[in-house]
């Protein structure tokens, strides 16, 4: 009986957590009644799921970073796909920027040992590829592997505010953000020769 009504109450969260990420991507500073109102729930509710505007903010990092590792791991990285690897989780990680956005304002969720433990958790298979990757001199072994690794995190994170911010259109943020990653801003020697 109680498993039944935790994950009903499981569900009212997320569902909470859906409608706050909604409201949150276009108003920033939404209040908690602004996140309640926009939830269809009063105010009391929205507390006894998150008691205060920072809870709100840590479990909606902790359903984002939950909703990339799901992504991640969906993504083959086996010898014939990893070449592919970084590439796909780009394409794939980009349509998300809009929802994740807003929380990268927050600096107090970096602060956060439990959000911390969980991105470093999903980031792992990421570490293992770009370790492969360097081993079989795809990618540079003169940079640590945790180098590489928030490079393109920072990257990811950088082009999500650029296409929410309009400088950058989301069709091409993907091959942006991998040409960055792999050859960086150097004008190549055919083009600077002209």
């Amino acid at each position: 009986m109680s498993n039944g009504r935790s994950v009903t109450k499981e569900n009212k969260l997320n569902a909470i957590l859906d409608a706050a990420t909604e409201i949150l991507v276009n108003k920033p500073t939404a209040s908690m009644n602004d996140i309640a109102d926009y939830a269809g729930i009063g105010i009391a509710t929205l507390h006894r799921y998150v008691e205060s505007r920072e809870q709100l903010f840590v479990q909606l990092a902790l359903r984002a970073i939950t909703v990339v590792g799901e992504i991640l791991d969906q993504i083959p990285t086996n010898d014939e796909h990893i070449e592919a690897y970084i590439p796909t989780v780009v394409e794939e990680l980009i349509p998300y920027g809009d929802k994740i956005h807003f929380l990268i304002q927050d600096n107090q969720l970096y602060c956060n040992e439990e959000i911390l433990k969980a991105e470093a958790k999903i980031l792992e298979p990421l570490r293992e590829v770009i370790e492969t990757l360097q081993q079989r001199g795809s990618i540079r072994q003169d940079m640590s592997s945790e180098w590489i690794l928030h490079v393109l995190y920072t990257l990811l994170i950088l082009t999500w505010g650029q296409v929410q911010t309009g400088h950058v259109a989301k069709r091409s943020a993907a091959k942006l953000v991998i040409d960055t990653l792999f050859h960086g801003v150097k004008a190549n020697a055919a083009a600077s020769s002209r």
